[in-house]
């Protein structure tokens, strides 16, 4: 299979043979063929030392990947089985391709096996993406898909041609179309990678090819471009050389730098290392930020997403790793931001077949969602990579690469027409939890996403700081839930309305807390409320009294199974029967109030009226006190009856 990435396959091989070759004992042609990248004379050479059970542990794990790259993927899945039994060298891109070549030999239980084996080696988000993922391509299937109008363009050739961008009014792109006596490197007898210009038609075809004159001449690579039109430039991978030949590193590897050439201006190298190659750059006008593809030491499998601050093209920082949540045991090549997503290929063993193109989500802080596979049609079991797009009339106009059959030559360009951004749908809760009360954050609370009909969707669990995300296949209702022990239960049912409302948008959940509503008084647990007085002899709730039994309101519909006595007290001046017909009357005003405001009266078991019984100090019968004493004994309490058994 032509893999997508045909301008690094050389600087990837020649790296591992540098590195591992130096520790093999036994020399084999098998080696010679397979750093040469001609992987069937190597598999050939390699078995037939292998009868001979000559092979070291190296050179049969070059063996499986010559079965890999050759499409043996039978073959290629067995040795892979067989090194990770011996648990030796093995990384997670092998382990990646051990779960494409099972999945391309449909072979689903032994994938699974191996899955169940490996994922607690896995980072998290990659099950996460793997589980999303086959939920959202299961209900694609349904014919949800969208209708797209896709074309092979005549501008291929027979040669590799790849990374399509928009230039103005044209289309760039790279290929390895040999011109004239330009000179030729293997495999493949194509020359080195050129970037060529097209003009792009009414039909979205692209017109003949020419050689794109916006960027210094050179014998070597110049490929995957990208027109940033606020800085007129275009960024672009180019071979390492000096004095106009190709410079190496000291293992004698040549690797791909990234320059940036201003329309009519300047040239600026902008990322080099002569032993890391960097791949498919894309400026986002944006952000600043200048993302790209490399094969780093810190990465999670083969080459990964990064990206670099920069000031109108400067870098401005370190290369920056986007994690994860993007980047897998696989390679992920071509970022590509537009409306508000971000577009990459992907070879991540879950996909449809080779590469496949995925979208991402950008939320607030630009925070990427799950990456979700484009699905059938752009995608296909063949390497499908480079997506690029824009509106045009009122739909959108975009061009991809592929090696899918019926093309040209080995990679051909493809456009497509399409009503809507490409991506399956999906449905997105984010924000944070809150107590209402005070806007302060909860961790480690429970959300839950559920269909109408109560089926779980997904669950997660707040951070430190509070902040959610679930997502999940579009749903036209669904219900939040959020719990935590003493807390308040969250629960709100969405329609299909509300949920198009939140598109983009952060939902904060709010939940009290338990503790936070109550205190302790006079040996009881009673709702929290600031002290509040009647007037002399006074039945009648004032706006201040309402004030405070509004949060006896509140601590209901956080937690409606407490049960609750209104207990009302007065001081001891005037008669005794008096003043108990006085706190009989205010506890019940007090109910009467709180069942109207919402607290159903079934929540409220006793409404008493004590009177003067229980005097606070000595302010009784025929004690002189000043007012502020007698005060102290004039109260309402709201008890809450079922404290020691409201969390069992």
């Amino acid at each position: 299979m032509m893999k997508a990435k045909k301008i690094q396959a050389a600087l990837w091989i020649s790296l591992m043979g540098m590195a591992l070759c130096f520790a093999q004992g036994k020399k084999s042609k098998g080696d010679v063929f397979f750093f040469q990248y001609e992987y069937q004379k190597a598999v050939t050479a390699y078995e037939a030392d292998l009868a001979q059970g000559s092979l070291t542990e190296q050179q049969f794990l070059n063996l499986a990947d010559a079965y890999f790259k050759t499409n043996n993927f039978k073959k290629a899945s067995d040795a892979y089985l067989e090194l990770f039994k011996k648990d030796t060298l093995l990384d997670g891109h092998r382990y990646n391709r051990m779960l494409q070549s099972l999945s391309k030999t449909a072979d689903p239980e032994r994938k699974q096996a191996f899955l169940t084996t490996m994922a607690a080696k896995f980072p998290k988000e990659l099950m996460e993406n793997m589980e999303f993922n086959e939920q959202m391509l299961a209900k694609a299937s349904d014919g949800t898909e969208l209708d797209y109008e896709i074309f092979n363009l005549s501008v291929n050739s027979p040669q590799t041609d790849f990374a399509p961008t928009f230039y103005k009014d044209k289309l760039l792109f790279s290929s390895g179309r040999i011109e004239g006596k330009g000179l030729r490197y293997a495999p493949g007898n194509e020359g080195y990678f050129n970037i060529y210009e097209s003009t792009v038609q009414l039909d979205g075809q692209a017109g003949a090819a020419q050689p794109f004159k916006g960027v210094a001449t050179s014998s070597y690579h110049k490929a995957t471009p990208y027109y940033a039109q606020k800085l007129n430039s275009v960024f672009y991978v180019l071979s390492n050389t000096q004095n106009g030949e190709l410079a190496f590193d000291p293992n004698g590897k040549n690797a791909l730098a990234i320059g940036k050439q201003t329309m009519d201006g300047q040239f600026q190298l902008l990322l080099k290392d002569l032993s890391t190659s960097f791949y498919y750059p894309f400026y986002d006008e944006t952000s600043g930020k200048l993302y790209f593809a490399a094969d780093f030491e810190d990465g999670y499998g083969g080459t990964d997403i990064y990206y670099v601050h920069t000031n109108s093209g400067q870098v401005m920082s370190a290369p920056i790793n986007l994690g994860p949540r993007i980047n897998s045991p696989g390679n992920e090549v071509a970022p590509f931001i537009f409306e508000n997503s971000f577009y990459f290929a992907s070879d991540v063993f879950y996909g449809l077949g080779g590469m496949d193109i995925y979208k991402s989500n950008i939320g607030e802080g630009s925070e990427l969602g799950i990456p979700i596979n484009l699905g059938k049609e752009i995608n296909t079991e063949y390497d499908d990579f480079g997506l690029v797009m824009r509106n045009e009339g009122e739909g959108l106009l975009g061009y991809f690469a592929s090696n899918r059959p019926g093309g040209k030559g080995k990679d051909d360009l493809y456009g497509f027409k399409v009503d809507e951004k490409p991506g399956l749908k999906t449905l997105v809760f984010k924000g944070k939890v809150i107590k209402p009360y005070n806007e302060n954050s909860i961790a480690k609370a429970a959300i839950r996403l559920l269909s109408k009909e109560g089926e779980m969707l997904a669950e997660t669990y707040s951070d430190e700081e509070g902040n959610y995300r679930l997502e999940v296949p579009w749903e036209d209702g669904v219900v939040l839930e959020a719990v935590k022990e003493r807390y308040s239960k969250f629960r709100k049912q969405f329609s299909e309305e509300e949920l198009n409302g939140l598109e983009n948008k952060s939902y904060n959940v709010g939940m009290s807390l338990y503790d936070d509503l109550v205190a302790e008084k006079e040996g009881q647990t009673v709702v929290k409320m600031d002290k509040f007085f009647f007037g002399n002899s006074a039945t009648q709730l004032t706006p201040e009294i309402e004030a405070e039994l509004d949060h006896v309101v509140a601590f209901i519909k956080a937690f409606p199974t407490a049960q609750l006595r209104i207990e009302t007290y007065t001081d001891s001046r005037g008669g005794s029967s008096t003043n108990f017909r006085l706190t009989q009357d205010r506890s019940d005003a007090i109910k009467k109030y709180l069942v109207k405001k919402g607290v159903p009266s079934t929540s409220i078991l006793y409404s008493i009226g004590y009177g003067e019984d229980k005097i606070m100090n000595n302010c009784t019968n025929g004690v002189f006190c000043i007012e502020a004493l007698h005060k102290q004994n004039q109260r309402s309490l709201i008890v809450v009856l079922n404290d020691n058994v409201l969390f069992n």
